[in-house]
């Protein structure tokens, strides 16, 4: 389904269904059914066309039409739905019957003389009614052809570097970062002791949060405390002061009822007497700012800084009202950095920008102003086939730029840019983007949350048995953020765009464009947004204020067609009335309640939302789901907080894809019957100690993710465990909890040797006390056959060399946390011939073990992580004809991209002043690799020395 045409991606196939003999419709019925059926299909490929069109250059009466149209088809819809749930309530209540023979008599006359038959015969009539006086209004207009689109779309692999470049662009190797730094450490004496203001300031997409970010990363650890939080335009003082606060890592209950003076003293107490570094990041509002402001304490804070970011200039001035403060100016980029960074996205670094086309992309440039955003947005345009488009097609692409990006017409040629990315989509993708303004301004947007929401809207759609509705929807994400249009927010783990943000510049067009089409109605508390008048399709309430009666609660006849409601604030569950009112409700996101929302939700109202796909109470404080979840015969997602127990009933939800609770793990086993819902993807995580339990497991042959705990495990469970993951050829992720500190070790040496993973296998962990003896046979038989396998974190008692050069043979291997509790040979060597795609590497020994990286090693590792004993470098050196053993030894010097390490050595065998030969001799090397990476080294020495932390600090 996509924006332009409406419900019509799903009502179609629904019409279909209707005509099967099961439902024993009238002929006349049928033909109804038909005559819609042919109808809609023809505008459908009418509205597609009209889709094409820039909104602001249709004519009024073909916007009219298209939107008569779709309201239409929604309407359609949901008359279809009730019926179909209507069906399937009256089967679910025959099947109760125990008597074959009244079950049938039931059934043959359930078509026949049902109300819902009536019910349904009437409303086709009526709608084709409509359809005929809509279709008489079409023929006079005519649209432009829809260009075909490719099917499959992989991440752009430039993109991660292309970021980077972004980011030194705008400060880290360039002069910007040193600026702004030296604004930070500069002024009299006075600013080592008492507090700093600087305030950054630009119009958007230049790139301010970017810089200072930057800069934070690089001076966060010279600050006893710190805390990066974002305002937005509709941010509160209150949520500011709570983020900082949580940002600081204070976890308290309470603070959701402080009001402002409290949390301002709050604050104010948190920060006595530390040097703390804060950032408050997008500040829109003078007012916010003043109160935001009294949390900062302006006598001796011991050199603190405090850094905002804003686009309005009064602002960053009321920022910077002492003499010691600073306000710094963001400047685009200059002509050799904005062609840098357009021709890098464009083409391959190797051959540069074509003689041709270096006189439009001048000009192009031009027009982009020296704004990062503009030169990415129009640069992911002419790549987004990733072939390089035709000259003609580039000069067209120039012409329909404005003016250019100058600061008195930056906002209005910013949005006319980013819609020629918009209306540059495909329609499905458009209505996928349009969906993430549901979000909040600066959301972190988890990418399988969009995913499965997008799934349960119906925008996703696949004819092709084979294929993953999850994985069409990967597509999808993966080409906005190919376009530039959304931005990958990378994992800190394993360096994969798990989540996504939009920025502030790109989700005022997509706001507005979905105030245009009514597709999203947003609740923000800075307007009486709930006066508009029309039907609600989709809801979203951001940012209300409960203090301020600007709100008011929503009118019963403005939401009876509501399909989404997604909330994000606290006080806005007190907006919505019973949900036994949203009758086609099919997306149900609530989030951020911290507690409050069980006394306001009837937990039983969930029984009445007969058409819900999707359903997140997930940071709610909700734990208790009652019997009437199992009516919910057509949900698809089901994400839960933590320690909610599930109901027996939950195993009738056999249309589930989705089933998680919290981020941790049950703490009891799932209902019998689990094994009941075969449709699920994604099971976790759940705990088990039934034998009986992870048999059914094996029912689950469509599952890509699994993560299970086992507080106890013994050989019968772990048998039934190998049986079952057997029987999952789709697996992608397994990850497995097990023993507690009161249970011994639990080996998983069965899983090691019989399992044969599928070649789909993408992420295998194990966590808490599980091992395995040596490393499992599947990787040790043939590395090869995981050719898929991305990230691995497994712990054995014992690792070989031959271990790691098995390791290092894995084809597709991104990030290996290994944890080994013996080393056979205790220096361990890592050549130049395997891990040729590791990212990221951590490394623990339990016992004495070291590594060394040795020329070649590791050419894309960014990330180390190393646990090692440094006694083992003392010993090997002294057979050494006594080299210096405080070397480093280690080759991190050969590892050509390194970013960041961490090294934690344990060094009981040396004195303190040994210990500090050997840290120093590591930091030098650290600071005289080429890429200056981030590092940190910790030092662990023996008692009987009488050394304390501090001696190495």
């Amino acid at each position: 389904m996509d924006l332009a045409t409406g419900a019509m991606g799903s009502l179609l196939p629904k019409l279909v269904e209707l005509l099967k003999d099961e439902y024993k419709l009238k002929e006349s019925v049928k033909e109804g059914v038909k005559s819609l059926e042919k109808e809609m299909k023809s505008m459908q490929a009418a509205l597609r066309k009209v889709a094409e069109v820039p909104h602001d250059q249709l004519e009024e009466q073909v916007k009219l039409w298209a939107g008569e149209v779709r309201e239409l088809s929604f309407d359609m819809e949901d008359t279809v739905d009730k019926f179909l749930v209507r069906v399937d309530e009256e089967s679910e209540s025959s099947t109760k019957s125990n008597k074959l023979k009244q079950l049938m008599k039931k059934m043959a006359g359930l078509f026949t003389k049902g109300k819902a038959r009536h019910e349904i015969a009437d409303a086709i009539k009526d709608i084709n009614k409509q359809v005929q006086e809509v279709a008489d209004r079409r023929a006079r207009y005519n649209v432009d052809n829809i260009v075909a689109r490719p099917e499959v779309v992989t991440l752009d692999p430039r993109l991660r570097a292309l970021y980077m470049e972004v980011t030194d662009l705008v400060g880290i190797s360039g002069k910007r970062d040193q600026e702004l730094m030296n604004l930070l450490s500069g002024g009299d004496d006075m600013s080592k002791t008492t507090l700093k203001i600087v305030s950054v300031v630009g119009f958007g997409g230049l790139g301010k949060t970017t810089l200072v970010k930057t800069v934070y990363d690089k001076i966060k650890e010279d600050f006893h405390c710190r805390a990066f939080v974002s305002v937005g335009r509709n941010g509160t003082a209150k949520k500011v002061l709570v983020d900082i606060l949580l940002a600081l890592k204070i976890y308290e209950s309470h603070f959701t009822i402080f009001n402002e003076t409290q949390l301002i003293d709050e604050v104010r107490e948190r920060l006595k007497n530390k040097r703390y570094l804060i950032v408050i990041d997008d500040i829109w509002d003078e007012k916010l700012w003043t109160v935001i402001n009294w949390a900062f304490s302006k006598g001796n804070n011991f050199g603190s800084r405090l850094i905002t970011t804003t686009r309005i200039v009064s602002v960053s001035k009321l920022c910077c009202s002492s003499a010691n403060d600073e306000v710094y100016q963001m400047e685009p980029l200059s002509d050799d950095d904005s062609k840098m960074l357009f021709h890098k996205r464009i083409f391959s670094q190797e051959s540069g920008c074509p003689r041709e086309f270096e006189e439009v992309s001048r000009d192009i440039l031009k027009k982009c102003g020296g704004v990062p955003l503009a030169i990415i947005t129009i640069a992911s345009i002419l790549a987004s086939d990733k072939k390089i488009n035709s000259l003609d097609e580039w000069k067209v692409l120039l012409e329909s730029i404005g003016r250019g990006l100058t600061k008195d017409h930056s906002v209005e040629e910013m949005l006319r840019i980013l819609s020629f990315s918009y209306y540059d989509l495909p329609s499905h993708l458009r209505t996928c983007l349009l969906y993430l303004s549901m979000f909040p301004e600066d959301h972190k947007i988890m990418k399988a949350q969009l995913i499965w929401m997008w799934i349960a809207e119906r925008f996703i759609q696949c004819e092709d048995a084979q294929s993953s509705l999850y994985e069409i929807g990967q597509n999808y994400f993966n080409e906005l953020v190919n376009r530039s249009l959304i931005q990958p927010v990378y994992s800190s783990d394993d360096g994969l765009a798990n989540a996504c943000r939009v920025h502030d510049s790109v989700l005022d067009l997509i706001c507005s464009l979905s105030v245009e089409e009514k597709f999203v109605t947003i609740v923000n508390g800075s307007c009486d947004t709930m006066s508009c008048q029309g039907i609600i399709r989709r809801l979203s309430i951001q940012n209300v204020r409960k203090e301020e009666d600007q709100t008011r609660p929503l009118r019963p006849e403005s939401i009876a067609q509501v399909r989404s409601i997604a909330t994000f604030a606290s006080p806005a569950i007190d907006l919505l009335p019973s949900l036994s009112n949203f009758a086609v409700l099919r997306v149900l996101h609530l989030d951020g309640y911290i507690g409050s929302l069980g006394y306001h939700l009837n937990p039983g109202e969930l029984g009445s939302l007969l058409h819900l796909r999707y359903l997140h109470l997930c940071g709610t404080g909700f734990d208790k789901l009652l019997e009437e979840i199992g009516k919910l015969q057509f949900l698809q997602v089901l994400d839960l907080p933590e320690h909610t127990r599930l109901p027996s009933t939950v195993i009738k939800l056999t249309r589930l894809m989705y089933l998680r609770i919290g981020r941790g793990s049950w703490n009891y086993d799932p209902p019998d019957g689990i094994g009941n819902l075969t449709s699920l993807e994604v099971l976790g995580r759940i705990s088990v100690s039934s034998v009986s339990i992870v048999k059914e497991l094996g029912n689950m042959v469509k599952l890509r993710e699994l993560k299970i705990s086992f507080d106890d495990l013994w050989l019968d469970l772990e048998e039934a465990f190998v049986e079952s993951l057997g029987k999952m050829p789709k697996i992608q992720r397994v990850e497995i909890v097990a023993g507690d500190e009161d249970s011994s070790t639990p080996s998983m040496n069965l899983l090691g040797e019989r399992w044969v993973p599928p070649g789909c296998l993408q992420e295998f962990a194990m966590f808490d006390d599980a091992l395995f003896d040596t490393l499992p046979t599947w990787i040790r038989r043939n590395p090869s056959h995981l050719s898929q396998l991305f990230k691995l974190d497994i712990s054995l008692y014992e690792v070989r060399q031959e271990d790691l050069d098995n390791l290092g043979r894995l084809p597709a291997l991104g990030v290996l946390e290994l944890s080994c509790s013996y080393a056979r040979k205790r220096m361990l060597h890592i050549g130049g011939d395997g891990f040729r795609c590791l990212t990221s590497f951590y490394l623990y020994f339990g016992v004495d073990g070291n590594i060394v990286f040795q020329p070649g090693a590791m050419p894309k590792a960014e990330h180390v992580d190393v646990t090692a004993h440094w006694a083992v470098v003392k010993e090997e050196a002294s057979g050494n004809n006594g080299a210096d053993w405080f070397d480093p030894g280690i080759g991190m010097g050969n590892l050509p991209s390194l970013r960041k390490v961490k090294v934690r050595v344990d060094s009981h065998k040396m004195t303190v002043g040994e210990a500090k030969q050997a840290k120093a001799a590591l930091e030098n090397a650290l600071r005289a690799h080429p890429n200056r990476p981030l590092f940190c080294v910790e030092f662990r020495w023996s008692i009987k020395e009488g050394a304390h932390d501090d001696d190495l600090c």
